[in-house]
């Protein structure tokens, strides 16, 4: 029997639907949730993301401020920017589009960490990290914080089970594997260029990939009856496909949450989450 597929975009609207009575109840207070967006330069693919974003705010009840910056914008005066919507109380969310423009590129770290974890709706500051690590309540990042919604979707009890995550980034890897051990799963977080790598990804009763290799992991690279969360964004013949060979995956998975269609939708929403969060924290 073919995997149960979970639908990230049928879940993102759910929660983005849910979000509209906490920030109605912000509003009586006189409160807009509000996310403040720099972007900088002429890239493509980063104003569509910000404009989505944007969108989605504006969707939930609340407000998506963008900041446009030049291409050679100074890390001085991105710094500046950052300070002011730092001490904006009317902006209660904040986030630097990636990627920045190559002559930032070594700057990219001070840049994120400038935003005041208060704020930090990312999750990438070393203090939301540091939070997750240790167990306190803090903002996740939005890409890990969406596999573990999608995988409340199987109703499948996560203690005990073996996760195993291939990759180890800030964005997905080191945070979804914190995330999987506090809900009691033994964790192996294995590197995308391990030589024994299918010998680990078929002992996952959970397996999360995040290996930027198109199609890379086919159905004789999983165990049966998994539930397989792929977060890959590839881009083959002008088409996005993740790092998983759907096809393939989904004839011996349990569950799967394919690319695109399950992870990409959540994030917006997961940053939604997080930005009402925020707000409520802000204005508590």
């Amino acid at each position: 029997m073919p995997a149960q597929i979970l639908d990230g975009k049928k879940l993102s609207n759910e929660i983005k639907e849910g979000l509209k009575a906490e920030v109605e109840a912000l509003k009586a207070k006189g409160v807009v949730p509000t996310i403040g967006m720099l972007l900088v330069g002429d890239d493509e693919a980063s104003a569509l993301y910000v404009g989505l974003k944007a969108k989605a705010a504006t969707a939930i009840g609340g407000e998506g401020k963008t900041f446009k910056l030049p291409e050679d914008v100074t890390f001085e005066e991105i710094m500046e920017l950052i300070d002011k919507l730092n001490n904006d109380p009317s902006i209660h969310g904040i986030l630097v589009q990636l990627p920045l423009p190559k002559h930032l590129h070594d700057k990219e770290k001070a840049i994120l960490d400038a935003i005041i974890p208060e704020k930090d709706v990312d999750g990438f500051h070393p203090t939301s990290i540091g939070n997750l690590v240790i167990g306190d309540d803090g903002f996740v990042g939005c890409t890990a914080f969406a596999c573990m919604k999608l995988l409340e979707l199987t109703g499948q009890d996560l203690k005990g089970k073996h996760a195993v995550v291939v990759g180890h980034s800030i964005e997905v890897g080191k945070p979804v594997s914190m995330l999987l051990f506090a809900k009691g799963c033994v964790v192996t977080i294995v590197h995308p260029d391990d030589p024994k790598l299918t010998e680990y990804t078929k002992q996952g009763d959970i397996l999360i990939l995040e290996m930027a290799k198109p199609k890379f992991v086919t159905g004789d690279m999983v165990k049966p009856g998994a539930i397989v969360i792929d977060t890959g964004s590839n881009w083959v013949d002008g088409k996005q496909v993740g790092d998983a060979d759907k096809e393939s995956v989904e004839q011996v998975a349990g569950w799967l949450s394919p690319s695109p269609g399950g992870v990409g939708p959540m994030i917006i929403a997961m940053l939604m989450y997080n930005l009402v969060k925020a707000a409520q924290q802000q204005s508590a």
